[in-house]
């Protein structure tokens, strides 16, 4: 008898800043697939905060997407944040470890809780990553930049509008 393959897992991210900083917004997309391609099963995540960076956005989304998984996974994490992905990829993030969480230039590294909540769920799952070049019509990716924006826009406060009254 042969084992059922293991779904294809992916896990699609972006974030969004209305102002850097500003009120931003992250989205998280899964999707599990079967051996033959089909989606078996697709979950939308998104939030935001009122006061944040895009990168922080960035990190949010892979995040929540990695722990929105209920066990350690083989997943491939498509993500057009060159920030998170070469630190993760170019091992930025192990020097940073090393110098007690300096940058090379001896700096403290920004966003260091959310590095340090991100670097625990990699090492949980097998991850591929792979760079998608934003607002270039990849459909998942087109996705959640929608996703986040609209949760960007869901803290950002009203705008004013003169109107004359003549």
């Amino acid at each position: 008898m042969s084992a059922v393959p293991e779904p294809t897992i992916e896990l699609w991210t972006d974030g969004a800043c209305s102002g850097n900083p500003g009120p931003g917004g992250w989205a998280a997309i899964l999707v599990a697939r079967a051996a033959d391609g089909t989606v078996t099963k697709q979950v939308e995540l998104s939030g935001a905060d009122p006061a944040t960076t895009n990168n922080r956005m960035e990190l949010q989304a892979v995040i929540s997407g990695l722990c929105a998984l209920e066990r350690p996974a083989r997943l491939t994490v498509h993500i057009d944040s060159a920030y998170v992905m070469d630190a993760i990829v170019k091992g930025w993030h192990v020097g940073w470890v090393k110098r007690g969480w300096q940058t090379a230039a001896k700096q403290p590294v920004k966003n260091r809780e959310l590095w340090v909540q991100l670097l625990a769920l990699v090492e949980r799952h097998t991850i591929t990553w792979h760079k998608v070049k934003g607002h270039a019509g990849v459909l998942l990716n087109e996705r959640c930049d929608e996703l986040a924006v609209a949760a960007c826009h869901s803290v950002r406060p009203p705008r004013r509008v003169s109107r004359s009254t003549s």
